[in-house]
């Protein structure tokens, strides 16, 4: 069953409200801060598995709305970053970018210790471990030829987005819980009052008018345009970059300048017209990815793979716990980056927002982690990873 984009789009919304819904009345899922589209997603998905499995009807979506909220989403993250956060972020950006780092080899090396105890080819831990997960459905879809091809390993394709989703859906599950058991055992508070980054805390209302959404669409689309132009930029010189990423810096490079040269103007940092856009453009891609997912793949896969994922999981509990949030500095800020950084190696970085937004919707906000966590997500952990995949490839392949 094929549905369109406008189709697709109108589930979207509903799979949002049935998260909202739920979340609202369900208590323990707002204690532990479980993103709305996570739950409403998973609830869909599982829904659509069902279909599938009693009348063998495959529903698929058109994502290409999916792919420009994205792109808008990470636009508004760019323009919500001021430099003065940003000069605050340097050294937590440098120091998450060294532990992310060591992260993928770990992941990985855990991986490929339980493929050999289960009798599996190492390979098999590489491609469940940080190609899949650490990189998402896009690297596990690029790697997975390579895996069947040079590896021997059957089915490598189906592996791989298994995994992938997998992580997808614990990656928003245990972000929530993690931050809140950090702020909990350590008694911690933000740092500083404000807006949020992204959507506005539970029950909290203001007027916003025709204006201030103008401006915002009018801002977003010109940084848009720009970060697209910055891709070709860098295309034409070999470096490769999700459009995504060029619309992140293009957002940060234009509300660090433009509003110094136009000062009379009102420039949307800070408002809760661009939270709200940043807000809506998540809720709507998460709610997409999510329900259309095929949780039927999972069931494919073996003991040893499931095992596998099962190790993963734990590893990043105890990772962010012990290691992450305590280089960090063991405050507010490190709690929610360590909700955003469990999400990012398990799943994608919008999870990672996600994650880190019903963190702040809930508790207080935190302008650093929604620094640090898109620029090290975003960009350096794909360049990391393929430098790492290749590497152990050629050690225990």
């Amino acid at each position: 069953m094929e549905m369109d984009s406008r189709q697709t789009l109108i589930i979207a919304i509903l799979v949002l409200y049935l998260g909202r819904y739920i979340n609202g009345r369900t208590r323990v899922l707002r204690d532990f801060n479980i993103p709305e589209p996570v739950t409403g997603g998973l609830l869909a998905s599982l829904a659509f598995a069902l279909v599938y499995t009693i009348g063998g009807i495959e529903v698929d979506f058109d994502m290409a709305n999916r792919d420009m909220l994205l792109i808008v989403f990470f636009t508004t993250i760019g323009l919500s970053s001021r430099i003065d956060v940003l000069k605050e972020g340097g050294k937590s950006l440098l120091v998450l970018l060294f532990l992310a780092v060591g992260y993928l080899f770990l992941q990985n090396l855990v991986g490929i210790g339980i493929a050999v105890a289960t009798g599996s080819p190492p390979a098999t831990g590489v491609l469940t471990g940080s190609v899949s997960l650490s990189g998402g459905h896009g690297t596990a879809i690029a790697w997975a030829p390579v895996f069947g091809r040079e590896y021997g390993i059957p089915f490598a394709m189906e592996i791989g987005l298994a995994c992938a989703t997998f992580g997808l859906i614990f990656g928003g599950i245990i972000g929530g819980p993690i931050a809140r058991f950090l702020v909990w055992r350590h008694q911690l508070s933000p740092e500083q009052s404000g807006d949020l980054t992204v959507g506005f805390r539970y029950k909290e209302h203001e007027i916003i008018d025709v204006d201030g959404i103008l401006k915002v669409l009018l801002v977003i689309a010109i940084a848009i345009g720009v970060g697209i132009h910055l891709n070709d930029l860098f295309s034409s010189w070999g470096l490769m970059l999700p459009d995504f990423v060029t619309c992140l810096f293009a957002g940060i490079i234009l509300t660090n300048s433009l509003p110094r040269f136009l000062p009379r103007y009102q420039w949307p940092t800070g408002t809760r017209s661009l939270a709200l856009v940043s807000d809506v453009s998540l809720g709507l891609f998460l709610a997409m990815s999510l329900m259309s997912l095929q949780l039927w793949v999972l069931a494919g896969l073996a003991g040893p793979m499931m095992l596998m994922l099962a190790a993963q999981v734990l590893l990043i509990i105890l990772f962010s716990i012990f290691v992450v949030f305590r280089v960090l500095g063991a405050n507010y800020d490190a709690a929610v980056i360590c909700s955003g950084y469990s999400g990012l190696t398990l799943g994608a970085t919008p999870t990672a927002i996600a994650n880190m937004a019903a963190v702040t919707k809930s508790l207080g906000p935190s302008p650093r982690a929604f620094v640090v966590v898109p620029l090290v997500g975003a960009f350096f952990i794909d360049l990391s990873n393929a430098v790492v995949i290749n590497l152990l490839l050629h050690v225990f392949g």
